[in-house]
C-alpha cells in the first residue's frame, strides 16, 4: 500500500470520464428545464399545500433529481468492468425517476398530495406506482455501487471518495423508508393519509423556508437530503483538496488526502446517524438539545482535530521539513 500510494503523482487532472450514460444527461438537463418552468409556476400559481407553495415540491425534487442524474452519468462513465451492468442500471434509474417526477407534477397541478397519499383509488395506484420507483432506483444505485467496488481507480482517495459516497448515499436514500409506514395517529384517525416525513406532529407545520424541514419537531427529510447527497458532497470535497493541492504543499501527498477523505467519510456517516437520531426523537432540526447536540459538538471537534492532526503529521514528513 506505501509503495502505491508513494508511486502516485503528487496532482491528478480533473476526472473524466471517457463517457457520459445518455439517458441520464437528458434526464438532467430536462431537470433543469422543469427547475425553471416549476419556479415560474410557483409565482403564477399562488396555491398552497400544506403550507407551502404547490410547486415547491416538484421544484425540489427536479433540483435534487438533477444533481443525482448527471452524478450517476458521471460514476457510469468511471467504470471500465461491468460498464454494461451500469449502463442498464443507469437507463432502469431513469425511467424510475420519470415515474417519480410525473406523479410528483401532476399531484402539484391537481392541488393535492403525491407521497402518502391513498385517499382514493387512483392516488392510492399513483403512490404506488412511486414508491416502486423508488425501490427501484434504490437497487439500480446499488447495482451501480457494487460495480464501482470493482473499479479501483489509480489514486486512492479518489477510490475511496466514490466509494464512500455512494454507500452514505444508499443508505441516505434507504432512509426515505422510514417516512412510509402510517403513524398511530393515522391509524386512529385514518384520513387517506399513510406516512409522514414529520415525526410527533402531522406534515404541514411550520418549516424552514422552501425547504419545507419542520422547525416544531422532527423531520426525516432532513437525513435523507443529507445522506443521499453524500454522492456528490464527498467526491466534490476531494476535488476541492486537488485544487487546494496547486498551492498547498501538504495536499500534494497522496497519503494525506486519503486520510483525509477518511476522516471526512468517517464524520459524513456520524452526522447521518446524528441527524437520523434526532428526526426519529421528535427533535427539530433548528433547535439540537441533550445527547444530539452533545453529539454534533463531540463529531465537529473530532473532526477538526483529526484533520489538524493528519496535517501536521503530513507537514512534518514532508521533504525538507
Amino acid at each position: 500500500m506505501t509503495s502505491t500510494l508513494q508511486r502516485q503523482p503528487s496532482t491528478l487532472a480533473l476526472p473524466r470520464p471517457d463517457h457520459w450514460h445518455r439517458p441520464l444527461v437528458v434526464l438532467a438537463v430536462a431537470m433543469a428545464a422543469l427547475t425553471l418552468v416549476t419556479a415560474a409556476l410557483a409565482v403564477i400559481d399562488p396555491h398552497q399545500i400544506l403550507g407551502q407553495n404547490a410547486w415547491f415540491k416538484p421544484m425540489k425534487f427536479a433540483i435534487s433529481i438533477g444533481i443525482y442524474a448527471i452524478t450517476l452519468a458521471w460514476l457510469i462513465g468511471q467504470l471500465r468492468r461491468f460498464r454494461r451492468l451500469g449502463n442498464i442500471a443507469g437507463t432502469v434509474t431513469v425511467i424510475g425517476l420519470v415515474i417519480e417526477i410525473v406523479v410528483i407534477v401532476g399531484a402539484a397541478a391537481a392541488h393535492t398530495t403525491s407521497h402518502f397519499n391513498v385517499a382514493t383509488p387512483l392516488n392510492t395506484t399513483l403512490w404506488s406506482f412511486m414508491a416502486i420507483s423508488i425501490v427501484v432506483v434504490w437497487l439500480m444505485t446499488v447495482l451501480v455501487g457494487i460495480a464501482v467496488l470493482f473499479n479501483p481507480g489509480a489514486d486512492a482517495a479518489r477510490t475511496v471518495a466514490i466509494r464512500a459516497g455512494v454507500l452514505l448515499g444508499l443508505v441516505g436514500m434507504a432512509l426515505a423508508f422510514l417516512m412510509t409506514g402510517p403513524r398511530p395517529e393515522q391509524l386512529q384517525d385514518f384520513q387517506g393519509i399513510a406516512g409522514a416525513h414529520a415525526v410527533g406532529i402531522p406534515d404541514g407545520g411550520p418549516g424552514l423556508p422552501f425547504l419545507g424541514w419542520s422547525t416544531d419537531a422532527g423531520d426525516l427529510r432532513v437525513p435523507h437530503f443529507v445522506g443521499m447527497h453524500a454522492l456528490q458532497a464527498i467526491p466534490l470535497a476531494l476535488l476541492l483538496l486537488e485544487i487546494l493541492s496547486r498551492r498547498i504543499a501538504v495536499l500534494r501527498n497522496p497519503r494525506v488526502r486519503l486520510q483525509l477523505v477518511v476522516v471526512g467519510s468517517l464524520a459524513f456517516a456520524a452526522m447521518i446517524g446524528i441527524l437520523t437520531w434526532q428526526a426519529l426523537i421528535g427533535q427539530s432540526i433548528v433547535a439540537p438539545a441533550g445527547g444530539v447536540l452533545f453529539a454534533g459538538i463531540g463529531t465537529a471537534v473530532g473532526f477538526a482535530g483529526a484533520v489538524v492532526g493528519v496535517l501536521m503529521i503530513g507537514r512534518r514528513q514532508q521533504p525538507g521539513a
